[in-house]
Formats: C-alpha cells, structure tokens, sequence
C-alpha cells in the first residue's frame, strides 16, 4: 500500500501553502497546525510531513515550536525538512520530535556533513530531498536553481546507502494539475527498492491511487486536503480498504 503523508507547510507557525515554491503566491489557512495532525491521526494516518518554509528561506530551522507542539499532541512519525543545514539544526528537529529529517538545500551544498549524517544517524533517520525543475534540482526553498542533474544527485546518495528520497516536481506544487506519474516511474526503474515519496500536485484520491498502481511507496500531498478536494472520509476508506 502508498504511505499517505499529509502535508503541513508552516510560515510564522501557520498553515500555508505555496504555488510552484513562489513565496509571493502564499495562501495561509485557517487551521491550526497541532488540529491538523490531530485529524490525520484520527482518520487513520500515522505520518506526518512537515515542512518549516522560514526556515528554508532563513537557513536554519525556526518552526521548532510548532514541530514540537504537534508532535507532543500526536503519536504521528514527522519527517521534518526546511532549515536544516547545521548539525545544531539537526539537534534541534530531532529534540523537537522529529523522527526523520530530510536533508534537501544541504545535500547540494555541502554533500560531505549529509554524509557525515548518514554515518552517525543512518539512513532511516535522513531522507534525502530532491526538489525538481527541468531535470535539475532546486534549493533554498526552491528560490535557487542548480546545474545539479537529478539523476546525477541521486546516483551520488544512493552509493552512500541514502534509503529514502522526497521528489518534487515544483511546477507542479500546489497547482492540482496532478502528480509527475512519468517522473516517479523512472526514478524507481533506476533504482529498485528505494523509498521514493512523491509531491506536487495531487488534486484528488483518484492521483493517489494512480501512483499507488505505479508501485510509489510514498505520496505528499497538502492543498487538495486544505481546499477539500480529498477528504479526511476519504483518507480514512482508502487507508482502511488498503490495511
């Protein structure tokens, strides 16, 4: 079965969501971020992925409190990603309750500490983030883009043992324009067995269970949940029909 991972963007502690990573095209929503997580819990989800978007932009993480609240009030698995760029920010998410952290902007810039993380922390705990568009990844909450093929990245972290990676296809965020089903299909024919979690633009259950037929073990999704297009029921049928 496709792990179901809501999404919780915060900025200034709050539920936003962007448009293809463009900070100008915020839209905030009036839900309140431990009230989310507490709903996906009682619908039967039990992952969580939450993303600090000041701390993409401000280089290190600010969130914490928010990522501690909801993990205090939830028995939810976090992966947590924005900021992380120091082994002082690392701390900080896993002390906060994060159970994974998803290593993204870092991984681009300084492979050798990812490294160094895998090392000490292994790769269940870091997720590598692979952040798309044209076919080279994007950092720094996708305000830069990189020469960095993609398939050249994951080459690199797949010899050092990296299990699991995020993809998102950021013309795709937040556009509800569906999944990159194509994208998804090769990365996996590339490499068998790696955790690969899909993001950007699912827009319905439908999308899931496409990617679910692709055999996508992950899927991120966040504005079709906030604007109503998927369903705490539906989550709930789809999780139960699947268990």
């Amino acid at each position: 079965m496709i792990e179901l991972i809501p999404a919780i963007d915060l900025i200034d502690g709050h539920c936003v969501r962007l448009s293809r990573g463009d900070y100008d095209s915020r839209k905030t929503y009036d839900a309140d971020p431990v009230d989310v997580a507490r709903e996906a819990e009682d619908h039967g989800v039990r992952r969580l992925h939450v993303v600090d978007l000041d701390g993409a932009a401000s280089h290190h993480i600010v969130n914490h409190k928010t990522l501690h609240a909801i993990a205090s009030a939830t028995d939810l698995v976090i992966d947590f990603g924005g900021g992380v760029k120091t082994a002082d920010d690392l701390r900080i998410a896993f002390e906060s309750g994060a159970q994974m952290v998803t290593a993204g902007s870092i991984a681009v810039s300084q492979p050798d500490i990812v490294a160094q993380w895998l090392e000490t922390f292994g790769p269940e705990k870091i997720i590598l983030g692979a952040d798309v568009r044209g076919g080279k990844i994007a950092v720094n909450g996708w305000k830069n883009a990189t020469e960095t093929d993609l398939y050249d990245f994951l080459n690199h972290y797949t010899r050092l043992s990296i299990s699991r990676v995020i993809s998102t296809d950021i013309d795709r965020d937040g556009m509800l324009q569906g999944p990159a089903i194509a994208l998804y299909r090769e990365m996996l024919a590339r490499y068998p067995g790696l955790g690969v979690i899909a993001s950007g633009g699912v827009k319905s259950m439908d999308d899931i269970r496409e990617l679910q037929a692709a055999a996508v073990p992950g899927v991120i999704f966040g504005k079709a949940l906030y604007e109503g297009h998927i369903t705490w029921s539906e989550i709930e049928a789809f999780v139960t029909t699947n268990a």
